[in-house]
């Protein structure tokens, strides 16, 4: 029966029974049959060539984020001699909580949970139907066998979903899952289990929320979500809410000594994710170390704290010992450092010495024991700035910055993604990233020219540090994963030259022009994805980072008419009709910033065929956008405005009215911002023209509709910055 939620889908399986209406027997005696030809429940049509969804599907995400935060902050200064001193401190908590569900896969969840413990024959019991062919030599009969009752292997969800339709929770009775919806079958009847593994891959993910979506109250911990247990056995798998507590506080000191003006201070930065983090990030399991086992030999250069490797973890003896880990570092059982873990072990998987090695092999056996607490982190920052006259008119300027930023993102401690380790999880979050770091360096000299100008000199460097990127840990036990780690470094060097004309008549002017080196090993925290998917492990090259500008100049002129006896503007019937207007012209021009060159198009900027990946062309950003450049203005006028009675000195209540009208990218310039990486244009990628796709594209239902609808998709917007833009406005200051 077709449903009226989306009538457009369920077109597609209602149009299917129309045409078999008349036929007595149908085309539907399976679910296979069906489909195969129709659209079941849970599934979505195909769509367009790849390249655009198809009319009725919808999408598979349902999604709640609820967080909440209390801050304090507080600030002050004073003024102690020639000292004046800025103090402040603050303090954050948060509560991050989550809830996402992929709904339409829980009809086949559902679909695969029913029935399954009925699913064989008991060929015990039956019962003699009839007589269906006499011929000889021997005649043959017809027995139907009922269905064997499987207790063991029914599903907590099939059980409900029986109580709901008022059948007996042991009965034989097959139920047709796909006629029932929502008025049956709710999503508390499916275990914590059926929706994180039992397809091979979460349906839900959740923290600070139970499997149904409903908020938890408390705050669960560790073994809640390992070990707790509901009224029919299952597992609840109560994770709690992301709690983190931020505090910060500094001090500031600006003072004068002769001629030297400093600017001194320190920050200091304590963060507490007030989570727990794996004991060791090369096993999921408690290991033993080199002091923990007696009786054991060691190379002298292998200390008590270093990791014991065996040939086999479920039975560890001092006889198999075959090698040593100390943090990142691998050893054999010689002492001497190893490259590649691996070799310590016949499977490519490094045995560590479990603590229980009988039962800690086993994933359903995860537990506190494995986790310890997040220790604070406490980063203390510097400042110090300062500056001093060459001359009367020259002057000496340098700053030296530390600035840390807490990690925001991949830093939460994820159980379920422990819990499907064993599944191919995926990537695992690092709930003990340390803080980002980022050092600054300026040097600079400012010379007046004239009472009305000066030129301004700096040179600048920047170093980035523990930045965050995707990494492999590799000889992990019980096997390798992907997570994230304070891998990446990177550095910024330049020069800015800058010119100044304050207001002289009606003109002020600045300009500015900068050259830049951005390079580091990583632009993002996904930079290495390929490298890590690839097998190629933790590489790091210096590479030009994705905002590295090598040329950017900017250029700002202001001509602007006064009022009073200052104006010097065109008069009209006596009166001055251009004062307090005047007209801003800004314009921005920069050298492209870098892309990767792939040597063909294999469609992968709008298509993904199953020609794979195309190959690199030269090293990763070694390519360049075009420059860039973009005109804004703004005419404005001001008015002054005098209302209320005047006071005893005559004088009115004033305010000041701006109306102005400002135009962004003036000249409609088509800057390009991304290209395709084939061609190096925003508008094609070389997939239709290419020789080696042209099979390809003709083997499509319909060639012309496919270039058509291919070169729709190619005409991204997002490949050029945004166009002309008018804005009308008023400002009032009173």
């Amino acid at each position: 029966e077709s449903s009226d939620i989306n009538p457009i889908l369920s077109n597609y399986t209602s149009n299917y029974y129309d045409i078999f209406a008349n036929d007595p027997i149908g085309n539907w005696s399976t679910l296979t049959e069906v489909e195969t030809n129709t659209l079941v429940n849970g599934k979505g049509p195909s769509s367009v060539y790849g390249l655009y969804s198809s009319m009725g599907s919808q999408s598979n995400t349902y999604d709640v984020v609820d967080n909440s935060q209390f801050r304090v902050s507080a600030q002050g200064s004073a003024s102690i001699g020639n000292h004046a001193i800025k103090l402040g401190f603050e303090y954050e908590q948060r509560v991050d909580t989550r809830y996402t569900l992929n709904p339409i896969d829980l009809w086949d969840l559902g679909r695969g949970l029913s029935n399954s413990h009925i699913a064989q024959r008991d060929f015990t019991v039956g019962t003699y139907d009839s007589l269906l062919f006499s011929s000889s030599p021997s005649p043959v009969y017809q027995y139907t066998f009922q269905q064997f009752y499987d207790g063991v292997n029914q599903h907590t969800f099939d059980k409900k979903l029986r109580e709901s339709l008022g059948l007996a929770v042991d009965g034989l009775d097959w139920i047709d899952f796909d006629s029932y919806g929502a008025e049956v079958w709710t999503l508390d009847m499916f275990t914590p289990d059926n929706l994180l593994k039992d397809l091979g891959g979460a349906l839900v993910n959740y923290y600070g929320y139970d499997h149904t979506g409903e908020k938890l109250s408390g705050d669960p911990g560790l073994d809640d979500f390992f070990n707790k247990v509901d009224e029919n056995g299952d597992h609840t798998r109560e994770t709690g809410a992301f709690r983190p507590i931020y505090m910060a506080g500094f001090i500031q000191d600006k003072f004068a000594f002769d001629d030297l003006i400093f600017n001194i201070g320190v920050r200091i930065d304590r963060f507490d994710a007030n989570q727990s983090v794996l004991k060791d990030k090369y096993s999921l399991f408690p290991v033993k170390t080199v002091g923990e086992i007696s009786g054991l030999e060691t190379p002298t250069n292998i200390e008590d704290d270093f990791v014991v490797y065996v040939s086999d973890a479920t039975n560890p003896n001092v006889g198999d010992v075959v090698g040593y880990r100390d943090g990142d570092t691998f050893y054999n059982s010689d002492g001497e450092e190893i490259n590649d873990p691996s070799v310590l072990h016949s499977t490519g998987v490094p045995n560590p010495w479990l603590v229980n090695p009988g039962n800690d092999n086993a994933f359903a056996n995860l537990n506190g024991e494995s986790f310890t607490d997040y220790e604070p982190q406490v980063n203390v920052s510097p400042r110090i700035a300062f500056s001093f006259p060459i001359s009367d008119e020259a002057l000496f300027f340098a700053h030296y910055d530390v600035l840390t930023q807490r990690p925001e993102n991949n830093n939460r401690l994820d159980l379920i993604s422990y819990l499907l380790f064993d599944n191919g999880g995926g990537t695992v979050s690092n709930p003990n990233l340390r803080a980002e770091q980022t050092i600054d360096y300026e040097l600079g000299f400012q010379q007046k020219l004239s009472n009305y100008s000066a030129l301004k000199i700096s040179a600048f460097y920047r170093e980035f540090r523990d930045q965050v990127q995707i990494t492999k840990v590799i000889g992990a036990y019980p096997g390798n994963y992907t997570s994230f780690d304070n891998e990446d470094f990177g550095t910024v060097k330049g020069l800015t030259v800058g010119y100044d004309l304050r207001t002289r008549g009606n003109i002020s002017m600045r300009a500015s022009y900068t050259l830049q080196f951005a390079d580091g090993t990583g632009s993002s925290t996904t930079t290495s994805q390929n490298l890590v998917s690839g097998g190629a492990g933790n590489l790091r090259t210096l590479i030009p980072l994705n905002f590295d500008q090598r040329h950017r100049i900017l250029l700002a002129l202001d001509y602007r008419y006064s009022s009073g006896k200052n104006y010097n503007g065109p008069v009209m019937f006596g009166k001055d009709i251009l004062q307090n207007m005047g007209l801003n012209i800004t314009m921005r021009s920069g050298s492209g910033t870098p892309y990767t060159k792939r040597s063909r198009s294999n469609g992968t900027g709008v298509l993904g065929t199953p020609e794979g990946n195309s190959p690199q062309d030269g090293q990763l950003n070694a390519s360049r956008l075009p420059f860039s450049t973009t005109f804004d203005s703004k005419l404005d006028r001001s008015f002054d405005i005098k209302w209320g009675k005047a006071d005893e000195e005559g004088d009115k209540k004033e305010a000041s009215l701006n109306v102005y009208i400002q135009v962004l990218n003036l000249l409609n310039s088509k800057n390009i911002i991304n290209v395709y990486d084939a061609t190096g244009n925003p508008d094609d990628d070389g997939f239709l023209a290419a020789s080696y796709q042209q099979a390809f594209i003709q083997n499509q239902i319909s060639e012309e509709s496919f270039r058509d609808l291919y070169t729709s998709k190619l005409n991204n917007g997002a490949n050029y910055a945004l166009p002309r833009r008018i804005r009308l406005g008023i400002q009032l200051n009173f």
